[in-house]
């Protein structure tokens, strides 16, 4: 069984350069957050808007994600406060390299000294710190801090550290290089499979049609595939970059009122991919109907 929330108070640690990250909805997602346990050995971490996710062990930790660059010392502070030490995170893993899911990564690397992994494609972005042409928000996403220590991550290869094993998906479509992870966590012997599904959004610049692109001529092949993975995969507690996609604050509060297993939804992803697939049919039925797409209708 799930265990109960345990709620603790989060002192941010100090930053070696603050940063605002000037996007109407950063506020909002930078909210702090206490951490929650999500279950067994898995804890959320993040800001209330921008998911992070710590798995732990008795030889090192994992974490998924890094927010916005203001988001890593509030992040930094919910790993200190659930009682774990920084540099036991040996391996930071992305999901995707926009601003606000792998703005704070390098700071976190600094902090933590891990190693870094992403996909092939993700790779240069990270080192570089800004997205390619093929990127369908290309022109509007916001420059990152350069990261190093990284190692490319083959679709369906391993991180492993210590008894951890995360499984990489490939989930392309947002991005070229969008990556899910899987693993197993386990609470007084029971054992559920959680995934960390990518943003699948069709979310772009307003020059960018998914139905005619040239810089990115495999985006609706991609979608297509990063859909049949997301519900070919075992999935009894999902959890995503941005935590109200997959309505994790409303199950939070059902376990809250009593509700011990309230994350545990084995149809979840399937609806996630679900959701993702209308969002991407009206996308495409308004680019076919005017030669300006009105992208940031379909953000959420």
């Amino acid at each position: 069984m799930g265990m109960a929330l345990a709620f603790v108070t989060a002192t941010p640690v100090a930053t070696h350069a603050q940063q605002t990250t000037n996007c109407a909805s950063c506020p909002v997602w930078n909210t702090p957050q206490t951490p929650l346990r999500a279950y067994g050995n898995t804890y959320y971490v993040g800001t209330h808007g921008l998911g992070a996710v710590l798995i732990t062990s008795p030889q090192g930790h994992i974490l998924i994600d890094g927010g916005l660059a203001e988001s890593a010392p509030l992040i930094a502070a919910s790993i200190r406060s659930l009682g774990f030490k920084l540099e036991d995170v040996k391996a930071i893993l992305n999901s995707h390299v926009h601003y606000d899911h792998a703005g704070g990564i390098a700071e976190l690397q600094k902090w933590t000294g891990a190693v870094v992994y992403a996909s092939a494609k993700s790779l240069p972005v990270l080192e570089r710190g800004t997205v390619g042409s093929d990127d369908p928000q290309r022109h509007s996403a916001f420059p990152i801090a350069r990261v190093s220590n990284l190692r490319a991550i083959p679709a369906n290869d391993t991180v492993r550290v210590g008894s951890l094993a995360l499984r990489a998906i490939a989930t392309p479509g947002h991005t070229p290089g969008g990556t899910s992870w899987t693993w197993v966590s386990c609470d007084s012997g029971r054992c559920l499979t959680m995934v960390y599904a990518d943003s699948e959004t069709p979310v772009s610049d307003d020059d960018f049609f998914f139905t005619r692109t040239r810089e990115y001529p495999t985006v609706l092949a991609d979608f297509d595939s990063t859909f049949a993975r997301i519900e070919g995969t075992a999935c009894d507690i999902l959890l995503t970059p941005h935590p109200d996609a997959s309505g994790m604050w409303e199950k939070v509060a059902k376990r809250d009122a009593g509700n011990a297993d309230a994350l545990r939804d084995p149809s979840a992803c399937k609806r996630y991919v679900g959701a993702a697939r209308d969002r991407l049919a009206k996308r495409l039925e308004s680019e076919r109907a005017t030669t300006t797409p009105r992208s940031r209708e379909f953000l959420r």
